[in-house]
């Protein structure tokens, strides 16, 4: 019999906040965290829009060696983990007596590699490169450091998959727990948020262009949105056995109950309404719910033209007639790519845990599709029971996750 799997702790470092209680208030508040960056311009980006995130201080926290051999997005994954490790009441001790997995979504580690290429460029040595640069460069960065620094023992993998990587380490985490195979995973996202990762992103144009009003730039379902904004940070959750959780006094803060995917299929960089269709058909089936069950859906929606009428299109064939609102942080947030899935799940869990859910800012003029979706444009407070969280990725890779309240 398949075991039930709850989150005992969450943690995040976004451009919202760096605690819990700043990003409810974010939330809350219909806050943008999205600056414009000058130095992109010089740099010879089209957009210099992007979401602030703070650089963490990690002296006093970690030795020299463990802070030479994390990326940025590593010391983001670090903090927030730290956050959820504690919320979970995961200690050092706990962590030693019981076996702790850990499956993280990452998909670049650009500054490490440019810096490196930098260095050999001017000294020629590759000895000057610095020994921590290979731990910081490798895709399984977040993990191999998280592991390391916090003595996790369990399940060590990350998990590449576009703008759902992060959704799909929620997944997998849920699954190796409810099949037995472990009773704890740490899983999460993160995304660096320097300017080189994301270069061929403006390439293609896609990025907004309304630097003027940056708080304005990201604009999910609005007909006047002309691209999305980039950003990253980190979040983490503590998955956990319910039983498990149970005996030792944890305090449960959801429970994940739904897994979904699929594939798209066809072109490398076209969404697909039917895709995500069968990702919410599949997550509501594994959650054994209908749609009338669901109180809010957390969009993908990353403010991109075809992107958004896409998910729009699948929401409306499910959700026609339903109670569900509808809201994309995106809107405040950016899109924080490899991380969103993971750092929606806890904007979730903060909603379902304060009552509210968080507005979609800047929807001021629906098109023929999202004028069809019950998007809540403004915070609204009501009970939030049940969630379905949305996550799509370029090479056609879906995931949806539904928690809901324990």
């Amino acid at each position: 019999m398949a075991r039930r799997v709850v989150v005992s702790g969450i943690g995040i470092w976004s451009c919202l906040g760096t605690s819990i209680e700043q990003v409810k208030e974010a939330l809350y508040q219909g806050k943008s965290g999205i600056i414009l960056d000058s130095k992109r311009l010089d740099y010879g980006f089209r957009s210099a829009l992007t979401g602030a995130v703070e650089t963490p201080v990690l002296k006093g926290l970690l030795d020299r060696r463990q802070r030479a051999n994390m990326s940025e997005q590593a010391e983001y994954a670090y903090m927030a983990t730290r956050q959820a490790f504690e919320q979970a009441g995961a200690d050092d001790d706990f962590r030693q007596e019981n076996e702790v997995g850990c499956i993280f979504g990452n998909d670049s580690s650009a500054k490490a590699i440019i810096e490196g290429y930098r260095v050999m460029e001017e000294k020629h040595d590759s000895e000057l490169v610095g020994a921590g640069s290979v731990f910081q460069s490798m895709n399984s960065t977040v993990n191999m450091n998280l592991c390391s620094v916090f003595n996790l023992c369990g399940i060590n993998f990350s998990v590449s998959a576009a703008c759902a990587s992060s959704s799909h380490a929620i997944g997998l985490g849920y699954m190796m727990i409810r099949q037995g195979l472990q009773n704890t995973v740490l899983c999460g996202g993160a995304q660096e948020t320097n300017m080189y990762g994301i270069s061929s992103f403006d390439a293609i144009r896609t990025f907004s262009m309304r630097m003027k009003e940056p708080a304005k730039a990201s604009r999910p379902f609005d007909r006047d949105r002309d691209g999305l904004v980039p950003s990253g940070g980190a979040a983490a959750l503590v998955l956990e056995d319910y039983d498990h959780a149970v005996a030792r006094g944890a305090n449960i803060l959801a429970e994940v109950c739904g897994y979904g995917f699929s594939g798209n299929g066809g072109a490398i960089s076209n969404p697909s309404d039917n895709g995500s269709t069968i990702a919410m058909r599949r997550a509501m089936a594994d959650a054994g719910i209908k749609a009338s069950d669901i109180d809010y859906i957390n969009a993908h929606a990353t403010s991109t033209p075809q992107g958004d009428i896409a998910e729009a299109i699948a929401l409306h064939n499910l959700f026609v007639g339903e109670h569900a609102l509808i809201s994309s942080t995106k809107s405040m947030t950016g899109h924080e790519c490899w991380m969103a899935g993971a750092s929606e799940i806890v904007y979730s869990i903060i909603m379902m845990q304060n009552n509210f859910v968080a507005p979609n800012i800047n929807f001021e003029n629906p098109d023929e599709f999202s004028a069809k979706l019950n998007i809540a444009a403004k915070t609204t407070e009501t009970e939030v029971r049940t969630v379905l969280s949305n996550s799509f990725g370029f090479g056609g890779t879906n995931s949806t996750l539904i928690i809901k309240k324990p």
